[in-house]
């Protein structure tokens, strides 16, 4: 006799009763209904469609978007003495025919795979001789092209319910708005789904948004106070390596993450940080998804991310055991700035649409009319050269040419040029002055970019040769001499974009179907970036509730315990009279600056600010010449 709902859970996962909607939710799943779940990070999605899943005959096929996801929720099965396979990358023809066997014919219960998979026709093929009971596409709002996170991939697994009509569908995402959700329900083709949203509330998570110029000043501290282990939040690779090393520096345990390192490397940094032998790990933004660490007790985001919901999703990794845990901002003036210009100034409009699809048919000379189906190699460096076009707008606008089927590009492109200096300094001064033909060329990529010596650093070659007045060839021969010299790590891949015109050459016409889509998405995207901006320079509305309004959820009080809430509670007078007293005895003995003396006392840093703002009215301290506190005598 099959275990129920409630005997799994306690059999594979120790816990006796389900939290908030998940029991809800696994009975609609067994009774064949569509499910559509909203649940916070850390609200147990897997557990919604693994328990199922287990409950039933046959396989459960899961759509997930990243790989380190995939991996780390097949060997937590697997730990459970679970059988599931995932299909990554990397594998060859062969091994995935056995895999798909062992799916068929192995008793195994999950088959994790990743969105790009379903279009593969072996794929297909053999999910419809499988034994499916349920699908699950995690993360889900990457469907939605109202989303933050879309990828056209994941339009294919609405194939899945002619592959398998009958079986029910879970669509699982952690924030979504409600524009997203309809969005999944309409593109998955979801048949009268159980809606479900639990409470975003994380009532053990106080936010927190410091404004300062100084912001390493301002990380080192809240490190420093931090009991448990520590996630900061960047934006670019490089600035995982400078902030990881700087907090290295001043003796914390630091390491950084992020894509262009190696699988070995990501493997060894994510299990010291898991096993607490590293308390701070730097990283760009996909870290954490998929990742079960239930202590960390702070996440700081260094710069403005793009939307309330990566915010969200982000900084809702931290408590997740429950105990009181910190999700703050550092910002400076610099920030408001930098997100618009690099969320949005990269958004091309109709007008840049319609000229790149012009000059695509041009570069190419289809004649008007033609041009369906016919495959051809872009060289996009240079084809960006040819017609002087900014190479973020322009590979933005091909991804919505992609988007929209007017093309079908590959991902070739993602996969640039990158290199590393491996030799001393000394030794490329010695390499300069025996190869002064190739010392252009180096000089040039040293001085264009930051952190050659440190990491895998993307370049571009037609750049490069443009500055030093040669040909792209000469420069590749160069990088590649220096690395058959020992120089450099170079890792040269295919830089061409193979491109399939999928509609014939009609111009204007062809974008004038889709204008008004890229219009909304435009604007959405601008409204996500006013709204982060909104929080983040928000000083009347308590953070907790101004996040939970945004998800569409009405809070009955304040948290308390934001900077907002702080700053609203009268600080009792008593306090303010012996901070004031304490901040004298400091200044009785040498002058000190404000840093130095809420690092000393133990109060509260508003309340120390108040002390002092009180002190210098009254006339009982002064600032001297060098911005430090001393008596007034």
């Amino acid at each position: 006799m099959p275990l129920q709902p409630k005997e799994i859970l306690q059999k594979y996962w120790g816990f006796q009763d389900f939290k908030n909607s998940q029991e809800q939710i696994i009975h609609a799943v067994l009774g064949g209904q569509d499910v559509m779940a909203l649940l916070p990070t850390g609200g147990g999605k897997s557990i919604c469609f693994q328990i199922p899943a287990l409950a039933k005959e046959g396989i459960c096929i899961v759509v997930s978007p990243l790989v380190a996801l995939i991996k780390n929720q097949v060997e937590a099965l697997r730990s459970l003495g679970i059988k599931a396979i995932a299909l990554t990358g990397g594998i060859s023809q062969e091994e995935v025919n056995q895999l798909l066997d062992n799916c068929l014919y192995g008793n195994y219960k999950f088959l994790y795979l990743s969105p790009e998979r379903l279009q593969q026709t072996l794929i297909r093929d053999r999910i419809q001789q499988m034994d499916v009971n349920l699908i699950a596409i995690d993360e889900a709002h990457c469907i939605s092209q109202w989303g933050n996170d879309f990828r056209p991939a994941y339009l294919e697994c609405s194939i899945i319910r002619d592959l398998v009509p009958n079986v029910p569908v879970i669509a699982l995402t952690a924030t979504a708005t409600d524009l997203v959700v309809q969005d999944i329900c309409e593109n998955l083709n979801l048949k009268e789904p159980l809606k479900i949203k639990d409470s975003f509330g994380r009532d053990n998570i106080a936010f927190n948004v410091f404004w300062d110029e100084d912001k390493n000043y301002r990380l080192r501290e809240l490190c420093q106070e931090a009991k448990s282990s520590v996630i900061v939040y960047v934006r670019n690779r490089r600035m995982t390596v400078e902030i990881a090393n700087y907090l290295t520096k001043l003796g914390h345990t630091a390491t950084f993450f992020h894509g262009g390192i190696s699988t070995k490397e990501k493997e060894e940094r994510l299990d010291h940080w898991l096993a607490n032998k590293v308390k701070v790990m730097v990283a760009t933004n996909a870290f954490g998804m998929g990742i079960d660490k239930a202590d960390v007790g702070l996440v700081v985001h260094y710069q403005i991310p793009d939307s309330m919901e990566n915010y969200f999703q982000e900084a809702g990794r931290a408590g997740r055991n429950g105990e009181p845990a910190l999700a703050v901002m550092i910002l400076n003036q610099k920030d408001e700035s930098q997100v618009r210009n690099q969320f949005l100034g990269a958004l091309p409009d109709v007008a840049f649409i319609k000229l790149l699809y012009n000059k695509l048919n041009n570069y190419f000379q289809i004649p008007f009319g033609e041009g369906s189906f016919e495959i051809y190699q872009l060289p996009f460096n240079s084809f960006c050269d040819t017609y002087k076009l900014n190479s973020n707008l322009t590979y933005n606008g091909l991804r919505i040419l992609d988007q929209n089927s007017v093309i079908s590009l590959t991902e070739s492109f993602s996969q640039k040029t990158t290199i590393r200096f491996i030799a001393s300094k000394r030794e490329i001064f010695d390499y300069l002055d025996i190869h002064k033909v190739s010392a252009p060329i180096i000089q040039t990529i040293l001085r264009t970019y930051g952190g050659v010596f440190d990491f895998n650093t993307k370049v571009n070659v037609l750049l490069i040769a443009k500055k030093v007045n040669k040909s792209e060839k000469e420069v590749i021969r160069t990088l590649e001499k220096m690395e058959k010299d020992e120089i450099i790590d170079y890792q040269a891949q295919h830089n061409d974009l193979e491109i399939t015109f999928l509609v014939p050459r009609e111009d204007e016409r062809t974008i004038n179907i889709f204008a008004g889509k890229i219009k909304q998405i435009i604007a959405i995207k601008t409204e996500n970036v006013n709204q982060i901006l909104a929080y983040a320079k928000n000083s009347t509305v308590c953070r907790n509730t101004q996040l939970l309004s945004y998800f569409g959820e009405k809070t009955s009080s304040d948290c308390g315990k934001c900077d907002i809430c702080i700053q609203k509670n009268p600080v009792d007078q008593h306090i303010i009279a012996i901070i004031q007293e304490d901040i004298v005895k400091h200044l009785a003995i040498n002058s000190q600056s404000s840093r130095d003396l809420i690092r000393i006392l133990t109060y509260k840093e508003s309340s120390v600010i108040l002390a002092l703002q009180g002190l210098l009215e009254d006339g009982k301290i002064k600032i001297n010449s060098t911005n430090q506190y001393e008596i007034n005598k």
